[in-house]
């Protein structure tokens, strides 16, 4: 498909600390494509100086109170006019993403794809013991054909999320329900492994069932 615009979408509950850095990774990757890019960062029930953050950087602002992240990803992508040959991609505030990530999404797009469904890789294990590093590690499919849904790194045709009514408000595995709707749907899928997107492994988890609580289950285990 043609692609004449991206937007990507931020959920945001409470991340003065990290917002920072993946905000400069979206930009970064941003200025590495030719097309416009706009940013909006969705700062859900936030109580810290996240919104100082946003408003700081050159990014679009949604302020929500629903405390859900798959609401936040929804009201970040119902705030901006429909376009055509648009591409929305997400990711998470406590991730950075690779400066080639939207190319990559462009390229897929260019061949095809209406769902681009990244990695996530994890580059400071300091909150763990080591057994659970080395058993993320074996259990983590990073090949092609990977299947894994991570919200930190999710790129989609936006006539494709509109067709299948977005993101849906959901606490948690809003990424996983709405995959599986576009794939339901018929979409031309890459699951792809060439633009991993670093993520967080703190275990104070923000969003609930979500990465922290799978590797707390990786611990107990």
């Amino acid at each position: 498909m043609r692609v004449e615009h991206i937007t990507v979408v931020v959920p945001a509950h409470d991340e003065e600390a990290l917002l920072p850095r993946c905000l400069d990774g979206v930009r970064t990757a941003a200025r590495a494509v030719s097309v416009p890019v706009t940013v909006v960062v969705v700062l859900d029930g936030c109580t810290d100086g996240s919104e100082a953050v946003a408003r700081a950087a050159d990014v679009d602002v949604v302020v929500l109170g629903a405390r859900n992240v798959g609401a936040a990803r929804r009201a970040g992508f119902g705030s901006v006019a429909p376009r055509p040959h648009e591409w929305f991609a997400t990711t998470d505030a406590d991730s950075v993403v690779p400066a080639h990530w939207l190319s990559s999404h462009l390229q897929h797009a260019g061949h095809g794809a209406q769902l681009v469904a990244g990695t996530v890789s994890v580059t400071d294990w300091s909150g763990w013991p080591d057994h659970v590093r080395s058993r993320y590690g074996s259990a983590y499919r990073a090949g092609a054909a990977h299947g894994h849904v991570h919200g930190a790194s999710l790129g989609f045709s936006a006539d494709l999320y509109r067709a299948v009514g977005g993101f849906a408000s959901l606490p948690a595995h809003e990424d996983v329900d709405l995959v599986q709707r576009m794939v339901e749907h018929g979409a031309d899928v890459v699951w792809s492994i060439d633009a991993p997107v670093e993520t967080s492994a703190r275990s104070d988890a923000r969003a609930p069932l979500g990465f922290a609580t799978y590797l707390e289950g990786l611990q107990d285990r």
